[in-house]
């Protein structure tokens, strides 16, 4: 029987660890945290958590252009809402529990072993755990990645945080300051925004989300600005330290922004120093970050790596694919190599922005040859009849057969509706195909259909 260790129980530990047991391997996997790891126990399942909450807030805010007056509730509330911050972050950290629970029973159901500790490599085809030493076969490195701290920005738990340190706060930060304007950056912005917190965001770009596809982020920006956050572009953030009872964010350009809290999303760095990688021959690159091939091979044969560990797309679904894809090439079995032109990616703002295959950017470059329609959401019957306003479907085709490249969706529930695109892509539909595909009406998904239509009436294959 081969003998496997998993080293980190997220998805790209977890996920492998179920494709062996299920192949008959004898699976072993270590986590330091608890079984999902990171991802389930403080990012993105208690960030999209507190997001649902938020969104869901936003939604009974904006009610009253559908005809809704709160007059009152169960506390007496009258002209509003209000945000029980200590009962919403027991309900985030309640249900990541809960999910660690799942995934450790499903481990549990498929027979694999859980080492709770920290991990290491002191030979090849051994792993330690403290004094133990436990033989591998094939050893998986899934040990994810950490935020990265600013020097002189360096979190403390209560006023300066990482997102991790955010569900220990017992009220909501009545300023936040936000630096940075990634993906974590405006997820959580726009959620205390919606929560109610007055929120700054400090980007160091000229907009928002600046490596996603530029119409999507502009229709983001114009929403947190009209919902009052307070934009702050090509500024970038040199140090912030405690002032009293808040923070001050001091700018290089020597500008100030004052806030009762911030919190810091300046990106990631991986948990790959002291494992032993180094010691037997894992090459790693100048980040850090473990070198893998396609079907999550490192430099060494026997050991593969999957995650945030490998800094190829820092998204949960494509953690536990490349753990899926090494048990599969470990253990001889057909594998198709990870093709990053399939991987569907959603950011999880209000409203969400969801995107497959080529790019704007790539179209607009002449890197891709590529017929293209930005269908806006407020054409769409159901949006109408739901208040939605802001927002629209893309879609990328070939300009010679017709064969859906990509898209983009900014839309509530993007991450839903982008499924359609992302099969079209990967089973290489036309937009033919597409639309003569039946979308239930009144639906948002129709408008992906009817933007296949468009493209297909424009010019003949």
């Amino acid at each position: 029987m081969t003998r496997i260790v998993i080293i980190g129980g997220g998805p790209g530990g977890y996920e492998a660890a179920l494709v062996a047991a299920q192949l008959g391997a004898d699976v072993t996997v270590i986590e330091r945290d608890g079984p999902g790891g990171a991802c389930v126990l403080t990012d993105c399942v208690p960030s999209k958590t507190l997001i649902a909450t938020s969104t869901r807030m936003a939604v009974m805010s904006e009610s009253a252009g559908l005809g809704l007056r709160f007059s009152g509730g169960p506390d007496g509330i009258v002209g509003g809402l209000e945000v029980d911050m200590a009962n919403v972050n027991k309900r985030v950290k309640d249900l990541a529990r809960a999910q660690s629970f799942d995934v450790a029973e499903r481990l549990a159901y498929e027979e694999v072993k859980i080492v709770r500790g920290e991990a290491r490599l002191v030979e090849p085809h051994v792993v330690a755990v403290g004094e133990r030493r436990i033989r591998a076969d094939i050893v998986l490195i899934a040990t994810g990645a950490t935020p990265r701290v600013l020097p002189g920005a360096e979190p403390d738990g209560e006023r300066i945080l990482n997102w991790r340190q955010l569900y220990d706060l017992p009220e909501l930060p009545e300023e936040l300051i936000v630096v940075g304007s990634g993906v974590t950056g405006a997820e959580l912005a726009g959620a205390y925004l919606s929560l109610g917190s007055k929120v700054t965001l400090v980007s160091s770009r000229d907009r928002i989300l600046p490596t996603e596809d530029a119409d999507a982020a502009a229709v983001l920006q114009e929403v947190f600005l009209r919902r009052g956050m307070n934009v702050m572009s090509r500024s970038r953030a040199a140090s912030v330290e405690r002032s009293g009872n808040g923070v001050i964010v001091t700018l290089e350009d020597g500008g100030k922004v004052e806030g009762t809290h911030c919190l810091m999303t300046v990106g990631m760095v991986p948990n790959t120093t002291g494992i032993g990688l180094e010691e037997v021959g894992v090459a790693c690159d100048k980040r850090g970050f473990v070198e893998v091939d396609k079907v999550s091979r490192t430099s060494v044969p026997h050991i593969y790596a999957s995650g945030d560990c490998t800094g190829i797309l820092m998204l949960a679904s494509v953690a536990g694919m490349q753990g899926r894809i090494a048990m599969w090439h470990a253990l001889g079995e057909a594998v198709q190599p990870l093709k990053l032109g399939w991987v569907a990616s959603n950011i999880f703002t209000d409203p969400e922005v969801a995107s497959v295959g080529v790019t704007q950017q790539m179209v607009d470059s002449g890197d891709v040859n590529a017929r293209t329609v930005m269908l806006p959401l407020f054409t769409n019957a159901r949006a109408k009849m739901q208040g939605f306003e802001d927002g629209f479907v893309k879609l990328f085709c070939r300009p010679s057969t017709g064969i859906v490249l990509g898209g983009v969706i900014v839309a509530p529930r993007a991450s839903e509706l982008i499924l359609g695109v992302s099969i079209a892509v990967q089973q290489h539909l036309t937009v033919d195909q597409v639309a003569h595909t039946f979308a239930v009406y009144p639906s948002l998904s129709g408008s992906i259909t009817e933007a296949s239509r468009r493209l297909m009436s424009e010019h003949a294959y």
